[in-house]
């Protein structure tokens, strides 16, 4: 299996996956399982971080990728037996209308539903297109037999489960890759593929490696746990965004230079621009002033490093996003290039 088929084919896994934050050991059962088949040795922390050591020496460099998603909690269950919910991370309500999702009881049930305006029906209460998008003007009604608050409760419905939505995974004969939670699985999918080449022997480290997979990354304390690897870099690969003064297209890889934590270190982003130039690659450096990575969460627990970040370009980030199979090799190169070149 060539590596874009391996990759995609970790990435279409991941996202079959539901991993809202706070529910992520079905994501990271995965990885443990994934990684020990190709001959390492992951570890699991009690948060639930996944840190494999790919082996190398000196220079330590961490790369990591998050593989908690955006998701919902049952908020309420309303008299009627439909749904109120609470959104996890940053979601737009406007985003998830119309949307199947699955309801995950405390009683390990998965019972579906879908998110529908309270005033659905066009013949019934006319347009609603001025109508804000939000859990007052939206619900989950189930897919099952429910009248009554009574009912749903006796299904094991309670406030406090947790609400995945479908992720609706399509990769087009023309390359792209359209799905929910591309952020930041598409970069999950890319670090597993570096393990694989390493494992075969197709990657060689001038460097030690470690590769770590973070599941609170949404609510900004994914990678706070890292702080004390014996690292000198830390490089998050991340989504690369879309849209208005900024030059990333889903075909790039994407260098980060600045976000709403402040700017990347200036030699780290230099030298992932001069690696980007040398090996031919598709790229952009943009600046991201409404993101965060996990890098922000290990330099506020007191980390010590040269930080940057890169990812394939994602378009309609935080909805149903799209990327191409160029810019995820695009972004696979560059990262294999910044383990395997010192």
């Amino acid at each position: 299996m060539d590596q874009k088929t391996y990759l995609l084919e970790q990435l279409c896994r991941l996202t079959a996956i539901p991993s809202p934050t706070g529910m992520t050991r079905g994501a990271t059962d995965y990885l443990m399982e994934e990684l020990k088949r190709l001959g390492f040795s992951p570890e699991r922390s009690r948060k639930g971080t996944v840190v494999c050591d790919l082996g190398g020496e000196g220079h330590g460099l961490l790369l990591s990728a998050h593989v908690d998603t955006l998701g919902a909690v049952v908020r309420a269950v309303k008299p009627n037996g439909h749904l109120r919910y609470t959104l996890v991370g940053g979601f737009d309500s406007n985003a998830i209308e119309n949307e199947n999702v699955l309801i995950h009881t405390r009683d390990g049930k998965k019972l579906g539903g879908t998110v529908y305006p309270i005033k659905a029906s066009l013949h019934v209460w006319g347009g609603q297109n001025e109508t804000a998008r939000n859990d007052e003007t939206l619900e989950i009604i189930l897919d099952e037999m429910v009248e009554s608050a009574d009912d749903a409760q006796k299904l094991g419905v309670h406030a406090g489960d947790f609400i995945s939505f479908d992720p609706r995974t399509v990769i087009t004969e023309s390359g792209y890759v359209k799905s929910r939670f591309l952020d930041d699985k598409a970069s999950a999918a890319v670090l597993l593929t570096l393990a694989r080449e390493v494992a075969e022997g197709r990657a060689v480290l001038e460097r030690k490696v470690y590769i770590a997979f973070t599941v609170y990354e949404e609510i900004g304390h994914g990678a706070s746990g890292l702080w004390n690897l014996p690292v000198e870099d830390m490089l998050a690969v991340d989504m690369g965004c879309i849209g208005a003064d900024l030059t990333c297209k889903e075909t790039q890889v994407s260098i980060c230079a600045k976000d709403s934590g402040g700017p990347y270190d200036w030699d780290f982003t230099n030298e992932l621009i001069s690696r980007a130039k040398r090996l031919g690659l598709d790229y952009a450096v943009d600046v991201y002033p409404r993101y965060g990575s996990d890098t922000g969460a290990a330099l506020r627990a007191g980390m010590e490093v040269r930080f940057g970040l890169c990812g394939t370009g994602v378009f309609a980030s935080h909805a149903y996003e799209r990327t191409h199979v160029k810019g995820l090799m695009n972004t696979l190169a560059l990262v294999t290039d910044t383990a395997c070149r010192a």
